[in-house]
């Protein structure tokens, strides 16, 4: 079997099968910035301890990602990504079991570890099945998974956590992952000898040793800017619920309401990002990249300072549209400027750094929120810095990719 052979409806079942599975990471880690509102009142936990919690799990994520992303290209993709599905449903179910802060800790850096080959080796699956001028695209579907669970995650985490409680909701969490697994076992068919780049081309994959991709300067800008956009990122959907119940007078029903409206912003962002960014000429990406997270930090201070709970939701709905087209526009990058044949590794490099982002912020804002005296607007300042970062990062993104990258 070659790339050629993959039809496009076979391509669209990959593709729905794969987005199966990111929906399902996304609701673990939406979910739990609910659900660690009922686990630190039974377990007796402050902020501090809270953000540990929120952050464990980035960091077995962030370790895991320069691993599996050589592992599958290595081994290959789909191997990889069935074992990753199977050791995050094992973890996920093994939350239900938590009895202290340690034990919550070990296991979500546990479920991280799981995780964290899934998203490289599903990037690679999709660089091996699409031509070029269909990622964005394809990789736009994956990224609104984020969007759609983040609209259902409120309002079901309120029903869940109030009938079955968050030890029973992680359980069914996990069992849901093994059916997806076995899905994945089944359905999922992948060329053996050809990437599409090859097939597109006519020449051999291209082959790049780890060292060479690690002294590419775009790496490194890539790096910075998932470092920065998912700092930003993370920090509000992690704390958001949290800030919403206690700064602002809340409950978690009304919290899931107001939840929805961003989500759905979010939605159309992402699908509309991977449309746009395919059409984009060359060099348009880092310009409109750098004027979006200027509008995402100035946002984020009228946020902040908003003076109603309307204002508020207000602005974190617009801020979502411009957070969504940077998250799509940087796996975009790395698929369409580097060899699919390395797109595993490329990927797992870029996103140790949005993952080491996702373990940092949350427990950074735990701590400033308990030593600001319960106030987040150090929290706030915090992300706005980390905006402006990822402005000079995308403006110094270096499109000269040198001899590692003429294949392309």
């Amino acid at each position: 079997m070659t790339t050629n052979d993959v039809t496009k409806k076979s391509r669209n079942v990959i593709l729905a099968l794969l987005f199966l599975g990111w929906s399902l990471g996304n609701l673990d880690r939406y979910i739990m910035n609910y659900a660690v509102v009922s686990i630190t009142g039974d377990l007796q936990l402050d902020a501090s301890s809270t953000g540990i919690i929120l952050s464990a799990f980035f960091l077995g994520y962030a370790i895991m990602q320069i691993p599996g992303g050589w592992l599958a290209d290595k081994f290959g993709a789909k191997r990889i990504l069935l074992m990753a599905v199977i050791m995050w449903s094992i973890f996920t179910g093994l939350t239900a079991i938590a009895w202290s802060l340690t034990a919550m800790i070990v296991i979500r850096f546990l479920f991280g570890i799981g995780e964290g080959g899934f998203q490289p080796s599903s990037s690679k699956i999709i660089a091996t099945i699409f031509p070029k001028e269909e990622r964005g695209r394809a990789m736009s579907i994956m990224l609104t998974s984020g969007g759609i669970v983040s609209l259902i995650v409120p309002l079901l985490a309120a029903y869940l956590l109030g009938t079955i409680g968050w030890r029973m909701m992680f359980i069914i969490i996990g069992a849901i992952g093994a059916i997806i697994a076995y899905l994945y076992w089944k359905y999922i068919q992948l060329p053996k000898a050809e990437t599409a780049d090859a097939a597109e081309t006519g020449s051999p994959a291209v082959k790049v040793s780890f060292k060479e991709l690690l002294k590419t300067p775009l790496m490194w800008n890539l790096i910075i800017a998932y470092f920065c956009i998912y700092a930003v990122n993370w920090g509000l959907v992690s704390w958001i619920p949290t800030y919403l119940q206690k700064n602002r007078g809340l409950d978690l029903m009304s919290i899931g309401w107001a939840q929805t409206i961003p989500a759905i912003t979010t939605i159309i962002g992402v699908y509309g990002s991977g449309y746009i960014i395919d059409k984009l000429p060359k060099g348009m990406e880092k310009v409109l990249g750098s004027i979006s997270c200027a509008v995402i930090g100035l946002l984020l201070y009228l946020m902040f300072t908003a003076k109603t709970v309307t204002l508020f939701i207000g602005y974190q709905t617009v801020v979502s549209i411009f957070i969504a087209f940077v998250i799509t526009l940087l796996p975009v990058i790395v698929l369409k400027k580097l060899p699919s044949s390395i797109t595993g590794s490329a990927m797992g490099i870029a996103n140790t750094g949005g993952q080491l982002a996702g373990f940092v912020t949350p427990m950074a804002i735990g701590f400033m929120v308990d030593a600001f005296n319960g106030s987040f607007d150090a929290a706030f300042w915090m992300l706005i810095g980390f905006a402006l970062i990822c402005i000079v990062s995308l403006v110094t993104l270096n499109d000269q990719k040198g001899a590692l990258l003429k294949a392309e």
